[in-house]
């Protein structure tokens, strides 16, 4: 590391000096060419920042971070705060780690600029790093509340000009370290890309790139820099990635394995070129997941979304069981960011469904509306039928509507539908839903507002105000937009709440579904309103039935109803109670609906239907079938063939002991 005196830089300014073997601050005099130069060029060059929010970024080596007992008050650094400062005497002989994280640890203790200058003037040698530190330091306390400029006294001060000053003119002498954090520091302060002090810090860094000098964790910072200053496209990235995938992955600390991703996620469309080395840090990851921190690990899984990294699962798995830990440590943003990747990598963990019910039970009115949306995507996405989760969300959209844009209702409402399930609060809950619709009902996108409606319907909490515009041609157009037809699954949509309307809401006179825009089956491959039946549950149920009623022609199975769904099994019954063959259509008083309800058909863990089968069910009952349930969880408690057939038997027939054919 390249030790440079601040007097050596200072003489070019007339009006810094030495003194008491430290430098003091600065003491009045005619402003010399040199001076007025200097101060001009980095007056109008700071004078260029873009108000865009800074974020604060750690250097290496840094200590704890200790906040200052006497918050912005300055005091000189005489006598009552010499000791703090004095043991940097030995500074300009050789410096150890023990010196650096002293150094740190005064600087990061200071809470305003004129605490930091003072402090790094009173030291005779001021190694570059740690000039970059300081630099650095200053542009986080240096900013007032909401202005992302810093403070024109700042930008004036001889030693702070100074300290520029020795960057832009001598940057060969810099560290490889201290040249990345330098740049690092300047660009958070979205400076002028074409300013000569960032011009010529990265030349000088992309000389040291071409000649492969720059460690892993210098590569990470200055990736990232680029980034920023020149964006995904930088010529130069591709070259940073290159040369990170020759370093040895034993070299790099938790930090940079993380960066590394963060790197990579900007030019997520050429993942493929890179996905081998991926592969390896995927696998590296599992080592360091434990020295992570919240931020961090929300960064991970955030960047393995942008990846598409589904294979690496092991990772995703371990991730998961420290995120448990890291929920109350959270913000919103970070929050958010665990969520949406469990949410798409369809990850669930009993543990951390507890853990977040706990903080969504009591955090729930100060979470961010995104969060609890993205908070019922997790539970919507893995079927989880959390109650303390669904009636705190429940109570803060009561409270909170207001807070919530279309897309976070749209949500926040549709996992109700889903998961069968209705908050003690159910009442305001939907009246509330129903003031908001009413209020601001052409804000809804078409598809988002009929998923809202179709979910409320599953419920039994039946949108009757809104049928009559949902049904009219202008909707429909709507709905259809510049395509040439309504996509499937919002047709089914429509269908079913129709159905609805005939079934649940008779006293609806409004109007009615043209044709065109019904179904003739609720069940299709890629976008279904039921459940397709559990093969093997299905062919072992088929099999008893052939059991119990004789033969194979007593009964049908996978019939399409006039009314869209498809029952798994029917059996027809005459007056009598006698089974007919299926083939007959005369003497046909009564129809069974053998519903055969598979794991598929349930919330996760549980012996509760989701809306949708839910809804069939009740439909079909309306239209005079009659139900029979035969749910996986009691058929597994079966011990044998001949269990199952007495089973079909107590179902089908609960007031027989033999079985009429």
């Amino acid at each position: 590391m390249a030790s440079i005196t601040l007097w050596r830089n200072f003489c070019h300014l007339a009006d810094v000096r030495l003194c008491g073997g430290g430098l003091s601050a600065l003491k009045s005099r005619p402003v010399n060419p040199i001076n007025q130069a200097v101060r001009g060029h980095l007056h109008a060059w700071f004078c260029s920042l873009q108000p865009e929010p800074l974020r604060v970024v750690s250097l290496p080596a840094r200590g704890k971070k200790f906040h200052s007992e006497n918050g912005n008050d300055l005091h000189p650094l005489g006598e009552q705060r010499f000791s703090q400062v004095h043991s940097w005497d030995r500074l300009d002989r050789n410096l150890n780690s023990e010196d650096e994280q002293m150094f740190y640890r005064r600087l990061n203790s200071l809470t305003s600029w004129e605490e930091v200058l003072s402090f790094i003037s009173t030291l005779e040698v001021l190694p570059d790093a740690m000039a970059a530190g300081a630099l650095q330091r200053i542009c986080e306390v240096g900013k007032g509340d909401g202005d992302q400029r810093l403070p024109k006294a700042i930008l004036e001060n001889s030693i702070f000009q100074a300290l520029c000053f020795r960057f832009e003119q001598q940057p060969a002498l810099l560290s490889n370290t201290g040249l990345v954090t330098t740049l690092q520091a300047l660009v958070l302060l979205h400076a002028d890309h074409q300013s000569s002090l960032i011009l010529s810090l990265v030349a000088e860094c992309q000389k040291r790139l071409q000649t492969g000098v720059l460690e892993a964790a210098d590569l990470c910072i200055l990736g990232e820099t680029l980034i920023r200053l020149q964006g995904p496209g930088c010529v130069m990235l591709e070259l940073i990635l290159h040369q990170l995938q020759s370093k040895r992955l034993e070299t790099f600390t938790p930090e940079n394995t993380v960066a590394f991703y963060r790197i990579l996620q900007t030019r997520a469309e050429k993942v493929d070129q890179h996905q081998t080395f991926l592969n390896r840090i995927n696998n590296f990851s599992l080592s360091v997941i434990h020295c992570l921190s919240p931020k961090s690990v929300s960064q991970m899984l955030a960047a393995l979304v942008v990846l598409d990294q589904t294979q690496a699962w092991r990772l995703i798995m371990k991730l998961g069981k420290y995120v448990v830990r890291y929920i109350p440590h959270f913000n919103n943003e970070e929050l958010g960011k665990v969520l949406e990747a469990f949410t798409y990598f369809g990850y669930s963990d009993r543990f951390f469904t507890k853990a977040l019910e706990e903080h969504v039970a009591s955090h729930c009115l100060s979470l961010d509306p995104e969060v609890v949306s993205k908070v019922m995507g997790y539970c919507s996405r893995n079927l989880i039928l959390s109650k303390p989760i669904l009636n705190a969300v429940a109570e803060t959209f009561v409270c909170q509507s207001e807070k919530f844009s279309p897309a976070q209702i749209s949500e926040l409402i549709e996992p109700f539908g889903k998961l069968n399930y209705l908050p003690p609060n159910a009442s305001a809950f939907f009246r509330k839903l129903e003031n908001v619709l009413s209020m601001d009902f052409n804000h809804f996108p078409p598809k988002m507002l009929l998923r809202v409606l179709h979910s409320c319907s599953l419920v039994e909490c039946h949108p009757v105000n809104f049928m009559a515009k949902i049904f009219s041609p202008f909707f429909l157009q709507q709905l259809q937009g510049e395509e040439s037809y309504v996509d499937r699954l919002s047709l089914a949509r429509l269908t079913q709440l129709f159905l609805t309307c005939v079934l649940e809401c008779p006293f609806y006179k409004g109007p009615k579904l043209f044709p065109k825009f019904q179904v003739q089956s609720f069940l299709t491959p890629c976008c279904s309103l039921e459940t397709p039946v559990d093969f093997l549950l299905c062919k072992y149920v088929i099999t008893a039935l052939v059991d119990l009623l004789g033969a194979r022609r007593y009964f049908t199975s996978k019939v399409l109803t006039p009314y869209c769904y498809t029952l798994d099994v029917e059996i027809k019954l005459d007056e009598e109670g006698f089974v007919l063959p299926f083939t007959a259509n005369e003497d046909v008083h009564k129809r069974v609906a053998l519903c055969i309800d598979g794991p598929d058909r349930f919330c996760s863990n549980s012996s509760h239907l989701l809306g949708k089968e839910a809804a069939k069910q009740r439909h079909l009952r309306l239209l005079g079938y009659q139900v029979v349930q035969v749910p996986y969880h009691e058929v597994e408690t079966l011990k044998s063939r001949l269990a199952l057939v007495e089973y079909l038997q107590g179902k089908l027939f609960p007031q027989n002991s033999l079985v009429h054919r």
